[in-house]
């Protein structure tokens, strides 16, 4: 792997309603879809220390279900849930998202992969309902540390090589 891309994500508002993330990872894209829909990799990602990941459980299928819950630092409990309407590995899921602490703040998420020569290129895209679920969505705290954590989960996956290990 090339040296790393922490803090390189990519944060946009194309629309009143839409909020896309791109982000570039020096992995194969099967490996990042795992590290994306897998929950013994997603639990080690989905909260970045000090909050600590509760549970963490993926149906990865059409009409699946995931939930994810973590505890902040100050003892909130902070919880995303949703139903896939697509899965189409290692390229594209498409599912329902909601953060439970905003209720109003449903969307629906479009997670893509593309890989050119070893270099996957993951873009989410959440569209909201209307803009007053998407105006919850100003502070991306976690995001970078989030996805700076992914990168380090696919680092201990691929050798010197290039070879996934494990």
């Amino acid at each position: 792997m090339t040296p790393n891309r922490h803090g390189s994500a990519i944060i946009e508002f194309p629309s009143e309603l839409e909020i896309v993330i791109t982000r570039e990872f020096d992995a194969p894209i099967e490996l990042v879809f795992d590290v994306l829909t897998k929950p013994e990799h997603v639990s080690k990602w989905g909260a970045t220390p000090p909050d600590q990941m509760t549970e963490c459980s993926i149906d990865l299928r059409v009409g699946g279900n995931y939930h994810s819950s973590f505890v902040t630092e100050h003892g909130t409990v902070c919880s995303f849930r949703g139903t896939y309407l697509e899965v189409e590995p290692p390229t594209r899921t498409v599912e329902t998202w909601l953060f439970e602490g905003w209720p109003d703040a449903e969307a629906v998420e479009t997670m893509q992969l593309h890989e050119i020569d070893g270099v996957t290129t993951l873009t989410m895209r959440l569209a909201f309902r209307d803009k007053a679920g998407r105006d919850h969505m100003t502070r991306f705290d976690g995001q970078q540390a989030s996805l700076d954590q992914m990168e380090d989960i696919l680092r201990s996956l691929v050798d010197l090589q290039g070879t996934v290990s494990g």
